[in-house]
């Protein structure tokens, strides 16, 4: 495993950090900053973590 983007709707949010076999998200939008330091099994999971935040919470990933 590597380090790798997280990129979510064509913008740069987090990096994905491998961790004994898994991957701690380090977030870089403050908009997703409650998921910081969460693992995760896959990068699909942290995407799919990241839409169901973004959903209950009411924000959208904008540009800056």
């Amino acid at each position: 495993m590597q380090k790798q983007a997280v990129v979510f709707n064509g913008q740069e949010v987090g990096i994905a950090v491998p961790v004994e076999n898994r991957l701690k998200f380090i977030a870089v939008r403050f908009n997703i900053i409650d998921l910081d330091n969460r693992l995760f099994d896959t990068v699909a999971e942290i995407r799919r973590a990241i839409t169901e935040h973004l959903a209950s919470s009411g924000r959208a990933i904008t540009s800056h």
